[in-house]
């Protein structure tokens, strides 16, 4: 996979169709919207395989002096390419004087969630409860648009250390699973009784669940803002993400 930062007409083009073509039928990051960005000093980069691009990122500088991701899709799954745009992010903004990077992610998607806090030791800080209102495309239509913000520590040592591509270390395990699953696949939840650690799960495929069984997905949504979200209110931060699918949390005593 190849990465390189977009300056030329054409390839703020093609990477405005790769990621329309993610989240059909809207169209998120218009050609106009891209080369505005990038003509003022934004990051917009994309990932080449065999010479076609099969993703692209769009983000902007904030009043804070990070850089918020707004935007990244791949059409390439399991290739490694969404790294390989998070690394040269990384590369980019260090090099400009950047050393925090945010950015927004559904926290019902688990391979995203496991990508975002175990391979790149991301961590959230903040649950946005329906950020967007209504949003009609394919990936989230029918459904509250929460999402996690995420802030990324561009100098911390576990973020230098998951750039090198090991294996994510797994955090401790919890004492309490606030949030579980049933036989049927239903969200159980349980009072975590103010230990130190918890677990909050997720659904195994959400996308299924939207397409198959909307009020599920929506029994899911509603049941991990009221355990995840009020588990951060309570003074938990997230320590991580596990294999299982659950976020790690932990409070301060």
């Amino acid at each position: 996979m190849d990465v390189r930062e977009l300056t030329t007409p054409d390839d703020l083009r093609t990477a405005s169709e790769v990621l329309a073509g993610i989240w059909r039928p809207t169209d998120p990051m218009p050609y106009e919207m891209m080369r505005v960005l990038q003509h003022l000093g934004g990051y917009i980069s994309g990932v080449f395989e065999g010479g076609a691009m099969v993703g692209a990122c769009a983000a902007f500088p904030a009043a804070d002096g990070s850089l918020h991701s707004h935007i990244t899709g791949v059409a390439a799954r399991g290739r490694g390419a969404g790294f390989a745009i998070k690394r040269h992010q990384r590369e980019w903004a260090l090099a400009h004087g950047i050393r925090t990077i945010t950015w927004t992610f559904d926290p019902l998607v688990r391979r995203n969630a496991y990508f975002n806090l175990a391979k790149l030791a991301a961590r959230p800080t903040e649950y946005l409860p329906d950020f967007y209102g209504e949003m009609p495309d394919e990936l989230n239509a029918g459904d509250p648009s929460d999402r996690l913000l995420l802030s990324w520590d561009l100098d911390a040592p576990e973020v230098a250390a998951a750039m090198k591509g090991g294996p994510p270390a797994e955090p401790e395990p919890a004492e309490v699973t606030a949030l579980t699953d049933d036989a049927e696949g239903r969200p159980v939840e349980r009072d975590p009784g103010g230990v130190t650690r918890i677990a909050v799960g997720t659904p195994a495929d959400i996308a299924a669940l939207r397409a198959g069984d909307p009020p599920l997905a929506l029994a899911w949504r509603r049941a991990q803002r009221t355990a995840l979200a009020g588990a951060l209110d309570a003074g938990y931060h997230v320590t991580g993400f596990d294999r299982s699918g659950h976020y790690l949390l932990e409070v301060s005593r």
